[in-house]
């Protein structure tokens, strides 16, 4: 089959997109409301796209009526926000993060995850995700429903356990992070394996 994307109603090039340019990290993002409230939410419009700079991006839609959402909002205000990466232990609270709460409610608090003091920037870091980033703003491209976020990460903690004792590489069997597929369906990293190009090949290419 073949779709013509500039034809294409934009729900079926979400459907489509979403479920094939998968799986997609989820980060849990949490920033500060205008009342000093810690906000969260789940975005798995989500990757990392540099390291010098360090750079990570967000795609944050509007709401259906066209308006912002609260993530994005706070972000503009603050320049800043942190993105806390999920695992099994805290993915259902993760996609509860995602009901539509008021701006005065304290997502965090509400699933039962705990704040963290940051150490650069003003939002809290999740106490119970494996890793975290801290982020200001580098740069914001508008688009008519979407703004694409780009934040440079000014500081990261990854739980000692998902490290080894070097520091250096993660542990694959401590640090699985959840990733989504498509709708409701999510996927964790639980079954890895090493993959190398061939050696056959590199030889005859000098390397």
């Amino acid at each position: 089959m073949d779709f013509d994307f500039e034809m294409l109603p934009p729900s079926d090039r979400y459907r489509l997109l979403c479920s094939f340019v998968a799986p997609r990290p989820i980060a849990l993002v949490t920033t500060i409301g205008e009342d000093g409230t810690p906000n969260a939410a789940p975005m798995s419009f989500f990757n990392v796209f540099s390291q010098d700079p360090p750079i990570l991006i967000l795609g944050i839609q509007t709401k259906l009526d066209g308006t912002e959402k609260e993530t994005i909002r706070n972000i503009r205000r603050t320049g800043e926000f942190t993105v806390n990466m999920c695992d099994m232990k805290i993915a259902q609270q993760m996609v509860d993060c995602g009901i539509n709460f008021p701006d005065a409610v304290d997502e965090l608090a509400m699933t039962g995850l705990s704040h963290a003091p940051p150490i650069k920037v003003g939002p809290p870091r999740v106490a119970e995700a494996p890793a975290a980033m801290e982020c200001r703003i580098s740069q914001i491209i508008d688009y008519p429903r979407r703004a694409i976020v780009l934040g440079e990460v000014v500081q990261m903690h990854v739980d000692d356990a998902c490290l080894d004792d070097a520091g250096r590489y993660v542990r694959p069997e401590n640090y699985q992070p959840v990733a989504r597929l498509h709708a409701d369906n999510y996927i964790v990293s639980d079954s890895q394996f090493v993959l190398t190009a061939s050696q056959a090949l590199k030889s005859a290419n000098g390397s």
